[in-house]
């Protein structure tokens, strides 16, 4: 682990592989780095996983910002202590959020920036669309499956957690199987990979509302935008969005994954992220 200090914060990284340097962030916001390494993207680049502010061994912020904008910054404290010219940028989720900011604040860091299950703005329309997707996931199990229903009381019970670790940890490990086209078949190959997922709360954290989609446009850094067709919460819906808004990006659709296509169609998601990699 690797750390700097900005404006008084601390923020830390890890450093794996060889290659054109690529920073890593994560999503949540507050989801620990663990869960998104990809030692496959490491034997062709340098993955720099960064654990954002407010997260993980990195300091909470003091007052609360956690604006997606506030994050982009942090990251490119980072990608400029690195001494890179240019780097790749792979946000994942909330990360994909923070990607989209990257490519309009720090235009000139970038080689490319890959968007995996991003979107470009967050609220109460993300929330009410993530809740339509819940619903036909439930919809498509069989009537009284008890994973339904285990996922059905975690998402209600979401918006009234307690600020604390536990509390929120235990409710996302319920939620996680409607974050997977298929918990069940994929369940007995992640044994070791579910104690990686983990989170830090910040009570003081404040409400950030954050919409670019009206500045995609603007962005001019080649970009790649992926997204698992049975993602629930950062669906293909925004992915497409996404894509559409920006001019020249590519668009790769896992049609065998939810949220974590690097888990569930791994060859498609890793040979999709080297292709665009090799290209630019």
């Amino acid at each position: 682990m690797s750390e700097l200090i900005v404006d008084g914060v601390k923020v830390s990284y890890h450093v794996a592989g060889s290659g054109p340097v690529c920073l890593v962030h994560s999503g949540g916001p507050g989801i620990h780095y663990d869960y998104l390494r990809m030692p496959e993207l490491e034997q062709r680049l340098t993955m720099v996983y960064i654990e954002p502010v407010g997260t993980g061994s990195s300091d909470l912020l003091p007052d609360g910002d956690y604006s997606v904008p506030k994050y982009a910054y942090y990251a490119d404290q980072v990608a400029q202590h690195l001494g890179e010219e240019r780097v790749f940028f792979l946000g994942h989720s909330h990360g994909g959020f923070v990607a989209v900011q990257f490519a309009l604040d720090y235009p000139g860091r970038l080689r490319g920036v890959i968007v995996y299950d991003g979107m470009a703005f967050s609220g109460k329309e993300l929330g009410e669309e993530a809740g339509r997707q819940l619903a036909a996931y439930v919809a498509r199990r069989p009537a009284g499956d008890p994973l339904a229903a285990q996922v059905q009381q975690a998402w209600e019970e979401d918006s009234d957690l307690p600020d604390n670790r536990e509390a929120h940890l235990d409710n996302l490990s319920r939620l996680l199987p409607v974050y997977f086209k298929d918990f069940e078949e994929i369940a007995p190959r992640l044994t070791d990979w579910f104690p990686l997922v983990d989170i830090t709360i910040d009570p003081n954290r404040q409400p950030s509302p954050w919409d670019v989609r009206d500045r995609l446009g603007e962005i001019a850094v080649p970009v790649l935008v992926i997204v698992g067709a049975y993602d629930f919460i950062c669906g293909e819906k925004w992915a497409r969005q996404l894509h559409d808004g920006i001019v020249g990006s590519e668009l790769v659709v896992l049609a065998d994954a939810g949220h974590f296509g690097h888990l569930e169609e791994s060859g498609e998601f890793f040979g999709s992220v080297l292709r665009f990699a090799a290209a630019h």
